[in-house]
């Protein structure tokens, strides 16, 4: 692209697009047991998999880990936010509050950013926001695996496919107006590549066929 033509933003999520973070070996090694990703379809996997009896118990185990020590990458993340931001300003876009334990969420914010800044050094720092609310930054595109999370006035959204997102119906995806980026979290970097990069076929070559 022309270098003084500014380039459109983009609004990417993190956990669960980028990344999955460290709540399921948490919860694992809490309850000792086996569980993958995709043993799940609500968000909360914690809320679900914790027996209530034992949840504050949970909380302070989880505060005391870093959460993004050894995040379990999504193939193709960091391959493809580099292509995009030959085309994009990219903005990291994320929330790192607990809401389960708000009080104890502060370390997420740093061991975050951390982690960020080791797995994509490429992404300038002063492009993180960390927020709840993210309807209140406007942008060209918009990636997530939260529709909720979704901001009205974007023109490109595009729902990551992701382990509790798979029963979000086309007619809920017309109502934002959100394209799905497949149904395979494994997958779905391509599809979004796909609806984000010009010359999708030559520009990932290099990516895909090494």
């Amino acid at each position: 692209m022309d270098k003084k033509e500014k380039k459109k933003s983009l609004l990417i999520d993190v956990e669960e697009v980028i990344f999955f973070g460290g709540f399921l070996q948490a919860v694992n090694d809490f309850l000792h047991t086996n569980f993958v990703i995709d043993d799940f379809k609500d968000y909360y996997i914690d809320s679900v998999a914790i027996p209530e009896d034992r949840f504050a118990e949970f909380n302070k185990f989880v505060r005391e880990r870093n959460m993004f020590e050894k995040p379990k990458m999504i193939p193709y993340s960091v391959e493809m936010l580099k292509l995009l931001c030959e085309y994009y300003e990219v903005y990291l876009c994320t929330d790192s509050i607990n809401p389960f334990d708000i009080e104890g969420s502060a370390r997420n914010f740093v061991d975050k950013f951390k982690a960020l800044q080791t797995i994509l050094p490429f992404i300038d720092a002063r492009n993180y926001i960390f927020t709840s609310d993210k309807s209140l930054f406007n942008a060209y595109g918009q990636v997530d695996d939260r529709l909720d999370k979704m901001n009205n006035d974007v023109s490109v959204k595009i729902l990551f496919p992701s382990y509790h997102n798979k029963e979000v119906t086309d007619e809920e995806l017309k109502v934002m107006g959100a394209r799905r980026a497949g149904y395979d979290w494994r997958e779905g970097w391509k599809e979004v590549g796909k609806i984000l990069i010009p010359d999708y076929e030559n520009a990932t070559k290099k990516i895909f066929h090494p």
